[in-house]
């Protein structure tokens, strides 16, 4: 068996410890719950993010828990198989001279973008999507969307499981609900079941910029695309 084999217990040992006795590393604590953030919200279980990244699932959960500190290799499996882009644990590693503030204050220099699939990134629909919640651990998220002129989240509209709610911070955005069509304008708000087809686009000429918060916390397209459910592991 390789190092990356899903049963090798010597990959088990190969990840750093996170710190001895009680202490353990504020970094690596808030990476693995960022982790087990991101693997709850796709509604997958240890099991098959281990099936995904050739990892076992006692290194996994290893991880999750701020025991183990993963090699840059283990986190681009990671970040392969939950459709991130590697940076996006980089850009959470940063936890400041105040790591316990992590869980409840995000700085405008923490800020992560959200990427939904292998794609990296949502550049070729002209729109970027920032995580504003700490994590993605909660049963809800806010997440600031902005628009180029003309961008839209898709020729399709989607729909998903949770609800939404929103704020346009600034320009137009036109949403699509069902057979119904909305323009909202800087101030206005809004709120519907996500499981009713969407669609979110901005006519320009201007960019807009919206901020929502989404119940429950799911990566919205990689979520509804997968069809995959919640379940009772980890």
């Amino acid at each position: 068996m390789t190092d990356d084999s899903l049963g090798d217990e010597r990959f088990d040992d190969a990840g750093a410890d996170a710190g001895s006795g009680t202490e353990l590393d504020p970094v690596a604590v808030a990476l693995g719950s960022d982790i087990r953030g991101l693997r709850k919200a796709q509604g997958l279980t240890l099991s098959e993010l281990a099936e995904r990244t050739g990892r076992s699932i006692g290194f996994l959960s290893q991880i999750e828990r701020g025991l183990k500190k993963p090699s840059v290799g283990t986190l681009q499996s990671l970040g392969d198989a939950l459709g991130l882009g590697i940076g996006w644990f980089m850009q959470g590693a940063d936890v400041g001279d105040d790591p316990e503030e992590r869980a409840v204050v995000v700085r405008g220099h923490q800020r992560r973008r959200i990427s939904y699939t292998g794609l990296a990134s949502t550049d070729y629909l002209g729109m970027q999507d920032y995580l504003l919640s700490p994590d993605l651990n909660a049963n809800h998220g806010l997440v600031l969307t902005t628009y180029a002129p003309g961008a839209s989240s898709g020729d399709d509209l989607n729909g998903h499981e949770g609800e939404e709610s929103g704020y346009v911070l600034s320009g137009v955005v036109v949403l699509e609900l069902g057979e119904n069509t909305h323009r909202l304008e800087t101030g206005d708000s809004f709120h519907f079941d996500s499981t009713i087809p969407h669609r979110y686009s901005n006519p320009g000429p201007a960019p807009a910029s919206t901020i929502m918060a989404l119940v429950p916390m799911a990566l919205r397209y990689g979520h509804a695309h997968s069809g995959a459910g919640s379940t009772g592991e980890g």
